[in-house]
């Protein structure tokens, strides 16, 4: 007689990139159902470092701050968010550059840009410890939600 030993499969572990990705669609997730604080958890607590409009800040909880001051209470102020044209690249097993164009998709002042971001591996999660944005008045002509509106 036989005895055959079932022996599971070892499932891949996921990629670096693949890790990232993740850390972006869950930010972009949590962002469009009004979860300030979720989409927050991308991001390095406190060390991040934010540049826009060419100022630095410094301030995760500020940062918390401003989002639900200036676009929380409905939908419509929040808008939707999308990220696309996502590129990854590794620059040591515990850092990576990411780069992407973002859509703030709302009825009043749309926002478009791309962020630049570097990546850290903190305590076995990948977050942001530096977000650059550039922003643009006009969309990307690659942008996909522009390409399917009517």
């Amino acid at each position: 007689m036989a005895v055959i030993a079932a022996i599971p499969a070892r499932a891949e572990a996921p990629t670096p990139e693949a890790e990232i990705r993740t850390v972006i669609a869950d930010m972009e997730a949590a962002w469009n159902r009004g979860d300030f604080e979720g989409y927050m958890r991308g991001f390095l607590n406190p060390g991040v470092v934010f540049v826009s409009r060419g100022q630095f800040q410094r301030d995760w909880q500020g940062t918390l701050d401003h989002y639900v001051r200036d676009y929380g209470g409905s939908p419509e102020k929040r808008g939707t968010l999308h990220f696309y044209d996502i590129r990854v690249e590794m620059l040591a097993p515990d850092a990576a550059q990411l780069i992407s164009r973002y859509h703030l998709d709302r009825a009043e002042s749309p926002q478009y840009g791309i962020n630049t971001r570097l990546m850290r591996k903190v305590g076995g999660r990948w977050l942001i410890a530096l977000n650059h944005v550039s922003s643009s008045e006009t969309p990307d002509p690659n942008d996909p939600v522009e390409a399917h509106r009517p």
